[in-house]
Order: structure tokens, then C-alpha cells, then sequence
């Protein structure tokens, strides 16, 4: 017979299950590196023998919260639903000051709302960038529309607005810029081109809460943004999503895809998915909130002074922060790594040099548009049967990013965990850096 399920042992249950979901990720993701992904950096931190700050943060009112959800029987939004994901979504309205906000089960499931909102599909192309997470490639696949890559600017990380210009066709329906790092890509430049050429901009936002460019949040630029809250980002409830928009016809049109039946106003494209964030992680996300300014400030000002002490170093340049922006999300602290300044020390034998000395990096991600998870789009038979045999074999070739290429060879991550350390743990992070560089001779013959 069970026992019966009380506060303490709920709690101690989905302890048990978390950590085993952790450790689960941490084999997976050492047996097989998942195209377009990233080292997990708190794997790395622990290799390293020393946890950066843990993450996710969790205190009495987020046990509280999930408890008083599961109590109230109300564990939806649907129906006699809680109101929970309602209370989120106008919180989070505000605060990136949206008229509108539709929340989701996930970052991804966020980006295929708004791209079924628009009705993106078979013979239409996306733009995109190769420096991504592969969910942004993934949501345009599965709309059977085609992926266009569009280079990188290879001082910033971020997508180069003359690459999307280029990248247009008579077939491109959707721009879909990724802020890399938590740092507005150049909103001004690739909004131009989108009114210009008459071709809807939507933001993959989902690393890059709080960001703003030129005084604004993120997010709405566009027809709108997506958002992410997975478990490694800067607020989060393990998963869960949103998407923003100051248009009221496309927030409806995202809610009526997101959900089975619809009930917002407008016409129907035939097509919809059940995408819906429940009430726990609505419950998460709103006890979360009540961190989450504070630890973003922290991470600015951390992630500032950093980048003052790391220009210094030769052969480390952190990530150009584009003049407009004026504010990023800091989910990332994201350097180039120049070999050549390090006696010709590996990038691989450089980050296993920190990590000897407790700080947790990694080479960030792999190269999206290399890998066999796009190219094998080439070979799918349901593209070769909208886009035709030659076109696919041509979009092979014309996904070539060669700024991305280098990029991917000398990147270097610090996660948003770190910048939640002390203004003295950046100084020894940096002071480890001119240490490897001084010892680098020696490293690259052992």
C-alpha cells in the first residue's frame, strides 16, 4: 500500500527525481553531444571540483508554491484552471512591457506557437542564424518550411545583418534573428530590412531576458518574441516558455495554436497543438521572480567588470556588445580564445587548464549547419518532394558560414551561474586566465 503523500515526502520525492534527471543529462551529454548544444557547464564546474553557485535556487516559498498548487486541484489553465499562468503572463507582460503574453510548456514549443501563428510552412524560408541552439532550426523544420542560414558577425557572436540581407528570396516569409548570450543581435539594422523588404521579424529571445536595445525590452521589434524559462536559464521552472507581442491579432492567433479549440477571436489556419504551461511551473516561475531581479543586476555588474579585466589579457576578447544595446540578458559571458597568443595552446587544453583551477568553462556550441542533423535535411524525401532533389542539394552549399566556422574554433563560454559569484571570484577567474597564459608553453607539450 502506498503511504500517503505529505508536504515532506512530495518534496523529498521530486528531490530524488530531479537529481536523477540530472544525472541522466550529464551521461547523455557526455556519451553524445547533441547537434547546435553546449557542454553543460555545471557538469563542467563539477569536474572542476568546485560547484559554481547552484542552479536552479530553490527556498520555502517555491515548495510552498508547488504544494499550493497541487492542493488546489487546479493544476491547469484550462477550464475551472487556476490562475496562475494568467498572474505570470501579466507580470511578465509588464515587465518587457508587452501588450500581450501567451505563456508555454517550453522555449521551443514558444517559437512553434508563433511560427503556426503566422502559418509558416512548406515552400516558405526562414533566416536564421548557424550560431544557435538547434530547437530554432528544429521549430522551422517542423513546419516543413526551409531553413536559411545567415552568417555571423564573428566579434559580437550575433547574426550579421548584411548576411540576412543577402539571404533573401522571393520565398523568404520570416526573419528569425537568435540574441546569442543573452545580448540583443542589431535590432535596428535587421528590423530595416524586414520593413524594407516586407518580411516578418520575430525574436528567438529565449536566452536573453531583461535585454534591451535602445531603451526597450526585447521581445517586441517585430510581430513578437520567444522566450525560454529550461532549467539553465536566468529564470526558469525547469521548462516553460512565452511569447510576446504588442499586436493583439497575433496574440491571439499564438493562443488559439498553443491550445486545443482556441476561443481568441480571429480566422483559423486548421492547425494547432496543445503547448500550454501548467500551474506548477507558473506557480516556479512567479516565486523565482521575486530572485530574479536582483540576480540579474548581480550579473551585469559582474559580467561588466569581467570584460574590463579580461581586454586586458591578450588573445582573450570578450563578445562585442553591439552600441545599441544597453542592456543584455547575461545568460552567457561568451570570449573569443586565440591560440596563437597562448604559445599555440589548444582551446581543449585551455579550458581543461581552468577547470584545474576551479573555473568552469566551455567551448560552447558545435556547428549547427555542419552537422548531420541538418544536412540530413537534404536526403529528407518529404523536402525533396516540396523543394525538389537539386534545391536541396544546392541549400547544402548555400548554408556555408565561414565566420561561423572560426567562431565555433575559439569560442569560449562562462554559464550565468558564474556571474553569480563574488566581484572577487571574477578578479581570481582572471587572474587563473594570465596564469594558464603564463604557463602556456608548458601546457601545450604536456
Amino acid at each position: 500500500m502506498t503511504a500517503p503523500l505529505n508536504r515532506r515526502r512530495f518534496i523529498g520525492q521530486a528531490a530524488t527525481a530531479g537529481a536523477g534527471l540530472a544525472f541522466g543529462a550529464a551521461a547523455a551529454a557526455a556519451a553524445e553531444k547533441t547537434p547546435g548544444t553546449a557542454p553543460i557547464t555545471q557538469r563542467a564546474a563539477t569536474a572542476a571540483g568546485r560547484a559554481a553557485s547552484a542552479w536552479p535556487i530553490s527556498e520555502q516559498r517555491d515548495e510552498d508554491a508547488l504544494i499550493s498548487v497541487l492542493r488546489s486541484g487546479k493544476w491547469g489553465r484550462t477550464g475551472a484552471g487556476g490562475l496562475r499562468v494568467k498572474e505570470f503572463e501579466a507580470i511578465f507582460a509588464e515587465r518587457m512591457r508587452a501588450r500581450f503574453c501567451v505563456a508555454t510548456s517550453s522555449g521551443t514549443t514558444a517559437l512553434l506557437s508563433a511560427l503556426g501563428a503566422l502559418n509558416i510552412g512548406p515552400g516558405d524560408e526562414v533566416i536564421l542564424p548557424p550560431y544557435t541552439f538547434v530547437a530554432t532550426f528544429n521549430a522551422i523544420t517542423a513546419n516543413f518550411a526551409l531553413p536559411v542560414f545567415a552568417d555571423v558577425e564573428a566579434d559580437s557572436f550575433q547574426v550579421d545583418p548584411q548576411k540576412i540581407a543577402a539571404a533573401i528570396t522571393s520565398a523568404t516569409r520570416l526573419l528569425l534573428p537568435v540574441h546569442i548570450g543573452g545580448t540583443p543581435c542589431d535590432l535596428e539594422a535587421i528590423a530595416t530590412i524586414g520593413r524594407t523588404r516586407q518580411i516578418t521579424l520575430l525574436e528567438d529571445a529565449c536566452q536573453s531576458l531583461t535585454a534591451e536595445w535602445r531603451g526597450h525590452p526585447i521581445g517586441t521589434h517585430g510581430i513578437g518574441g520567444c522566450f525560454s524559462f529550461q532549467a539553465s536559464k536566468n529564470l526558469t521552472a525547469g521548462e516553460g516558455g512565452a511569447v510576446l507581442t504588442n499586436d493583439e491579432a497575433f496574440a491571439h492567433q499564438v493562443y488559439n495554436f498553443h491550445t486545443p479549440g482556441g476561443g481568441k477571436p480571429g480566422a483559423s489556419w486548421g492547425r494547432s497543438a496543445n503547448y500550454r504551461l501548467t500551474e506548477f511551473q507558473a506557480a516556479l516561475l512567479l516565486t523565482q521572480y521575486t530572485r530574479f531581479e536582483a540576480q540579474q543586476t548581480q550579473r551585469t555588474e559582474n559580467a561588466t567588470y569581467l570584460a574590463t579585466l579580461l581586454q586586458k589579457i591578450g588573445g582573450i576578447a570578450p563578445a562585442r556588445i553591439p552600441s545599441g544595446c544597453n542592456r543584455s540578458g547575461w545568460h552567457l559571458f561568451m570570449m573569443r580564445y586565440d591560440a596563437r597568443e597562448f604559445a599555440g595552446l589548444p582551446r581543449a587544453k585551455f579550458i581543461q587548464a581552468l577547470a584545474k583551477d576551479r573555473v568552469a568553462a566551455s567551448s560552447g556550441y558545435t556547428s549547427l549547419n555542419l552537422s548531420n542533423h541538418v544536412k540530413a535535411l537534404a536526403a529528407n524525401p518529404h523536402y525533396q518532394r516540396i523543394y525538389g532533389v537539386d534545391t536541396m542539394a544546392r541549400w547544402v552549399a548555400r548554408n556555408h558560414c565561414p565566420v561561423n566556422d572560426r567562431v565555433i574554433e575559439e569560442a569560449v563560454w562562462l554559464g550565468q551561474t558564474t556571474l553569480l559569484e563574488s566581484r572577487q571570484e571574477m578578479e581570481r577567474i582572471a587572474e587563473v586566465i594570465v596564469g594558464v597564459k603564463k604557463r602556456a608553453g608548458d601546457l601545450a607539450k604536456a
